[in-house]
């Protein structure tokens, strides 16, 4: 996971770096709007580098859940970013549109876009690599921005195309204004997932499904009810209430349950799994959190 927030890192400095030289050169709205991305690609990839870090920090005494919440707050924070960039992008289509300039060098502005595509391309592939074995919020949404900014390298590069050789000088600005939309909708998306995180959501249903015929599996279990997932970061929290036949000793109803969150574990590594078990034929009374007993 580290390894990706300093591969992201590096990508971005690289990009700003030749953005800005071709913006200066073009004088391209659209190369502007992808430059301010890039920029605040920057700042969002070092911010993902310090919460990824402190999110891999294992739990102390002030912190027993972990510091996963460290990874959508991160998120969050790269959703302010984009969303900052297309505020500024759409007010200066805005303007050119009321005053459309040409732009100039347009050969230059389509060679630093191909580059900066293809180094997206190998970012966002090396992104979801990890993303698939961590299931890392943070970077996540990192990949899911630097995969816009795909789409977005694309439209430039047409936009610039559409200026230069058709002579359509309106295109520069139409393209800006389309990409800093583009960009509101991703913010949205990310902080969308922030939130929900933040907010302790529960699993998708395809999990929590996948996590009761898991515990069902084993035949001694009667029922399961109560299951209570959420996510915090790459740590994943299960909680869950399994029936059992009513004369089984304690000893033989822990070993049950032994096996129960052996075999939840082998599907979701280093969950943190809590099992109650219960008695089949005894009436419970549950007090959902921050309600009254039913």
């Amino acid at each position: 996971m580290r390894a990706a927030t300093i591969v992201a890192i590096a990508a971005a400095v690289i990009m700003v770096t030749i953005k800005g030289t071709a913006y200066v050169a073009t004088n391209s709205v659209a190369l502007l709007s992808s430059l301010a991305d890039s920029a605040l690609d920057l700042m969002a990839s070092g911010l993902n580098f310090f919460a990824v870090r402190h999110a891999l920090t294992p739990a102390d005494n002030e912190h027993r859940f972990g510091h996963g919440k460290a990874e959508p707050l991160s998120a969050l924070g790269q959703s302010a970013f984009i969303a900052g960039s297309a505020v500024l992008v759409a007010v200066e289509a805005a303007s050119r549109a009321r005053s459309p300039t040409g732009v100039e060098q347009g050969e230059l502005g389509l060679a630093v876009m191909m580059v900066a595509t293809i180094i997206t391309i190998a970012l966002v592939t090396f992104q979801k690599f990890v993303v698939r074995k961590t299931g890392s919020l943070a970077i996540g949404a990192d990949s899911l921005h630097y995969t816009g900014d795909i789409l977005m390298n694309l439209s430039v590069m047409a936009a610039i195309y559409a200026s230069t050789t058709l002579g359509l000088v309106w295109a520069d600005a139409a393209f800006g204004g389309g990409i800093a939309i583009f960009l509101l909708v991703n913010a949205g998306r990310i902080a969308y997932g922030a939130i929900g995180d933040l907010m302790d959501e529960e699993m998708p249903k395809s999990e929590r499904d996948k996590i009761v015929a898991i515990a069902r599996q084993n035949p001694n279990i009667k029922n399961v009810h109560e299951l209570r997932t959420r996510s915090s970061g790459v740590q994943a929290f299960i909680q869950m209430h399994i029936v059992l036949d009513k004369t089984l000793t304690l000893t033989e109803a822990h070993r049950i349950s032994d096996d129960v969150e052996d075999a939840l574990l082998a599907a979701y590594p280093g969950a943190d799994v809590i099992i109650h078990q219960d008695p089949e034929g005894v009436v419970e009374v549950h007090r959902p959190v921050g309600g009254a007993a039913h």
